[in-house]
């Protein structure tokens, strides 16, 4: 596997799926990430649906200018909290630490990401193949920049995210193997997780914000698709 898009899938951990030169080349499934990213060692890009990059106050800039890109979709993009706010235990410090910092409470949705969204961030601060990718920002660009009106939990929005993969060469067969029990949606978001990872390895990736904010840490606080 020469990339691998990967995305939280619950109680089951991590999908992960993996192209070789931009074809379908395996699923990974794993409780922990890091132990995922060990199976993938080959890999030269690994592209996950997690926010990774926090800024210390306000909201990111990544965020506001995916919702603005997405339209009827926006509602996909969870506003990401300051880091301070992701050192609370509990959700009512935690959305007190929010409203302190950007003047909004925090969501319940949003506090729900916190342990994958930890675990998520100390595997990008530890490994620069990590990037940060957003499903629908992918789908999006996929599409020619026309936003998919149907949901990922729909018949139709699932037969469509499948189509749009296999014409870009990403045929997923029927059986998966390690991901056969994964919801579909799921898989649907690794898939196009992995499209991105192939456009980031090639250098063709677009980004949000067009002007990054930067981490603590220094790197680049942006969603790639």
């Amino acid at each position: 596997m020469e990339v691998v898009g990967v995305d939280a899938c619950g109680k089951q951990g991590w999908v992960g799926i993996g192209l070789s030169d931009g074809a379908y080349a395996g699923s990974l499934v794993e409780a922990r990430l890091d132990t995922l990213i060990e199976r993938a060692a080959g890999a030269r890009v690994i592209a996950v649906d997690m926010p990774l990059g926090l800024v210390e106050k306000g909201w990111r800039a990544a965020d506001l200018a995916a919702r603005a890109h997405l339209g009827v979709r926006r509602s996909s993009v969870f506003l990401i909290a300051p880091r301070p706010t992701w050192r609370e235990r509990h959700y009512a410090a935690a959305a007190d630490r929010c409203q302190e910092l950007t003047g909004n409470r925090l969501s319940q949705q949003a506090w729900a990401l916190a342990p994958k969204l930890l675990e998520a961030r100390a595997c990008w601060l530890a490994d620069e193949r990590i990037h940060e990718v957003h499903p629908e920002m992918s789908f999006h660009a996929l599409a020619g920049g026309v936003t998919l009106t149907h949901a990922k939990k729909t018949w139709r929005g699932q037969q469509l995210r499948r189509s749009l993969l296999a014409d870009a060469g990403i045929v997923l067969p029927d059986a998966l193997g390690e991901a056969d029990r994964i919801p579909a949606d799921d898989v649907l978001d690794a898939a196009v997780a992995a499209w991105s990872a192939h456009r980031i390895a090639l250098g063709v990736a677009d980004r949000v914000p067009e002007v990054p904010e930067f981490d603590a840490e220094g790197r680049a606080v942006e969603i790639q698709f």
